[in-house]
């Protein structure tokens, strides 16, 4: 198997996890939480992103949490049938990336603690889940 052909799936499956996720999170910001995504609309002063973080309802991270959820097994599921040699290396390091991801943007907009917990539970394990559906 060629270099080339398993970034290529790692790369398809992170496009195919971030689909999902906008997916997701545009349906959290604009039909289930449409106030929430109105006043974070055009804000770039940090302090006011974290009073709304503050305030935002439990709900919405935990369908942020959904799309990430669903976004890794998709993109997991994704690179590792593009890869096709059977192995779960490309959903593995899928996984990594997707953790970084996830880690860069709690350290942008800062969620609580206890969305920290979740996303670093669900990010790897989502893309390792998918690879091995895949198998």
């Amino acid at each position: 198997m060629s270099v080339l052909k398993k970034a290529a799936a790692v790369i398809a499956g992170f496009v195919v996890a971030s689909i999902v996720m906008m997916i997701i999170e545009f349906i959290n910001g604009r039909v289930l939480y449409p106030d929430l995504a109105k006043a974070a609309e055009g804000v770039t002063d940090p302090e006011v992103i974290r009073g709304i973080m503050a305030r935002a309802p439990v709900g919405a991270f935990l369908v942020v949490l959904l799309g990430w959820l669903l976004g890794g097994l998709a993109g997991g599921w994704s690179a590792t049938r593009i890869a096709g040699d059977g192995s779960l290396r490309c959903g593995v390091i899928l996984g990594a990336l997707l953790t970084l991801a996830g880690v860069a943007n709690n350290l942008m907009l800062p969620p609580p603690l206890w969305f920290w917990v979740a996303s670093l539970a669900v990010l790897f394990p989502s893309a390792y889940f998918g690879a091995r559906l895949a198998k």
